[in-house]
């Protein structure tokens, strides 16, 4: 393809930017937001190399969520108490301000609370339901997580599979596709430019101005900018290797629309897996860590392997007497580090990174953002 030269008018009014964010994802959008509403005279422009965003963003399975029972107990010994309740309160906060900065109704959010299903393997969980909502309270004023054996017959569950399920009344859900286009939306109303079909290439931080050397369908373009910032999560060492992030693959599918006895977001296995309805359907998804090696990938395909099991566990567990079908399945990509918290941190004098949401986009991105912008303008 012939790549055509920039006209004059073009040079002078789209190549030189205030800022610029790449990645088009929540974390992103979020940034570019939090820098408009602290320099609103900025120009900014944000950088997507898909149609739509490349990672999770449009593809997570829409749980406005801060980590189930066995999921806390099981950072909790990994690294702690007080980091765990850290997490957790970055969370709460994040998802307080996209809730806030959008709308309920405009992210399609429903809060039916959340739920989660102990196995035989992780009953002794029970145990510690006290323990651990003693470590919230200072953050919610009240009981997090409570035992209600009642509802598994209610909800139509395998009762002889299930052998406790725990509540949370602050959970919810939001519509995915509703929210991302409503941040989009709400970004260009502020005025900030959003390119799609943009592959960056390289950055070059030269001290007083960093240029940002991309490609597209017509040819090469480079921007000039006085900061950048790499929102693009799991796919960041491919622009800046060295930043070390594990990718993970996280597989669902969707029902066609059933009889359908619950509402809300469940969990079980630490998280691992995770199911809700969307109306009267039942989305399902989950089961990284049957194969952890295989899924630490940025290929957005499904596997076979994977979803044989979220089958075999709707049909055995979670709709044991109901006739379904499979209408769609589908793939994201997550991107993990190691301490479960997000990374912001400059990369330098002008470029700033902000990425690794571990699976809690929706409740980390917005917070994520608000942090990536701060340290941006500093």
């Amino acid at each position: 393809m012939t790549a055509y030269p920039l006209s004059f008018w073009e040079h002078e009014s789209f190549l030189s930017r205030d800022f610029i964010i790449i990645g088009g994802g929540i974390i992103g959008l979020s940034t570019a937001i939090s820098l408009h509403k602290t320099a609103p005279n900025a120009t900014i422009t944000l950088l997507e190399r898909g149609i739509f965003p490349s990672g999770a963003s449009t593809k997570n399975a829409g749980f406005a969520c801060f980590g189930s029972l066995t999921e806390i107990l099981s950072d909790c010994n990994r690294i702690g108490k007080d980091a765990t309740l850290a997490i957790i309160e970055k969370r709460w906060r994040g998802l307080e301000i996209l809730r806030k900065r959008l709308g309920d109704s405009a992210i399609g959010y429903e809060q039916y609370g959340g739920y989660e299903l102990l196995f035989d393997e992780q009953k002794q969980a029970i145990e510690q339901i006290d323990q651990v909502n003693m470590l919230l309270r200072p953050l919610f004023g009240q009981k997090v997580f409570s035992l209600d054996n009642s509802l598994i017959r209610e909800f139509g569950f395998a009762p002889h599979k299930i052998h406790s399920l725990i509540k949370n009344p602050f959970e919810g859900q939001i519509h995915t596709g509703k929210m991302m286009k409503s941040l989009t939306q709400y970004s260009s109303e502020l005025g900030i430019e959003i390119l799609t079909g943009i592959n960056v290439r390289e950055i070059i931080d030269e001290g007083s101005v960093a240029r940002v050397r991309c490609s597209h369908s017509s040819g090469d373009i480079t921007f000039h900018t006085g900061k950048v910032a790499v929102c693009t999560n799991a796919l960041i060492s491919e622009l800046l290797p060295e930043y070390t992030i594990k990718p993970g693959r996280g597989q669902v599918l969707i029902t066609s629309p059933i009889a359908l006895k619950f509402k809300g977001v469940f969990h079980f296995d630490e998280g691992f897996f995770y199911f809700r309805n969307v109306g009267n359907r039942v989305l399902f998804g989950g089961g990284r860590n049957i194969d952890f090696m295989g899924e630490e990938t940025t290929e957005l395909q499904t596997t076979k392997r994977i979803q044989d099991r979220l089958e075999e566990l709707l049909y055995s567990v979670i709709l044991p007497d109901t006739s379904f079908e499979i209408e769609h399945r589908w793939a994201g990509i997550m991107g993990f580090s190691n301490s479960k918290l997000p990374i912001v941190q400059k990369s330098s004098a002008n470029v700033v990174v902000g990425f690794g949401c571990n699976g809690m986009g929706i409740a980390l991105g917005s917070e994520t953002g608000r942090e990536t912008a701060q340290l941006l303008l500093e």
